[in-house]
């Protein structure tokens, strides 16, 4: 199902916490998403802060890949404060498009915890879906926002932290870890330059179902990878390639141009 596809994107992107970056900051960053080196999804995200405010608008078309991905649209959009150490969300809303069907989320924030959300239509309860509780929305942010990277420089820094992340439906944590420091060369990338390459260990807490093949399969992978690049000289650093090892081969996501 579509739905799919920001659940995964979940767990590829990470959200941090460092100095602000000084001057406003617009930009469009354009990634293609492939599965065995089969292109399923063209991913542009726009991306805006003032100084105290951001914004992030994502809008993927999905062609679908067997029985990983529906055909379909998918459109997210989150807003907060970024005048801190970190990007700080207030709200978030989904709605994919597939098969005929319409899924929508809409979740907001106060002081890194949840005080609405809604899905539509929706999720049905069942023995084995793990409850979310009060307890578990609070300290958290959306998955959105983990685009978007503050710190001062590409370093291991980037990647020492834990993510606390509600989805609406789902609440999971991402442990991140440092690797190495590598390089990006080829020209046919958005980017050619210094990276830094992180591990996320994903962390499912409540929302899912005990029984999904899909979270067991996301809790026992030990190849979940994501290297990030710079945003010019903004302060900002987001992510130039992202990869999941599946059975139907590589997920991987990868920066294509940035305007």
């Amino acid at each position: 199902m579509i739905r799919a596809v920001p659940a995964l994107a979940a767990v590829l992107l990470a959200l941090a916490s460092s100095p602000g970056a000084a001057a406003p900051v617009e930009t469009r960053a354009s990634y293609v998403l492939t599965v065995g080196r089969i292109n399923v999804a063209l991913v542009d995200v726009d991306f805006n802060d003032d100084g105290r405010r951001y914004g992030l608008d994502l809008m993927a078309k999905v062609t679908g890949f067997g029985s990983l991905v529906a055909s379909g649209t998918a459109h997210a959009s989150a807003a907060g404060a970024s005048g801190g150490r970190s990007l700080v969300s207030e709200s978030f809303a989904l709605e994919t498009r597939a098969n005929g069907e319409t899924f929508n989320v809409d979740v907001g924030f106060a002081g890194r915890e949840v005080n609405r959300f809604t899905v539509e239509p929706p999720v049905l309860d069942s023995y084995d879906r793990v409850p979310v509780e009060r307890r578990h929305l609070r300290g958290v942010g959306d998955f959105l926002s983990a685009f978007v990277l503050k710190g001062e420089g590409l370093d291991k820094s980037l990647c020492q932290r834990t993510l606390n992340i509600f989805t609406g439906v789902e609440r999971f944590d991402i442990a991140m870890a440092f690797v190495e420091t590598d390089e990006a060369t080829s020209p046919r990338t958005g980017y050619q330059g210094p990276l830094v390459l992180c591990s996320l260990d994903y962390r499912p807490i409540s929302g899912h179902y005990a029984s999904s093949e899909i979270t067991t399969y996301l809790a026992e992978s030990s190849r979940i990878l994501i290297w990030y690049a710079p945003l010019g000289t903004s302060g900002y650093f987001i992510p130039y390639r992202a990869l999941l090892g599946t059975t139907m081969g590589d997920l991987s996501m990868v920066l294509v141009g940035t305007r």
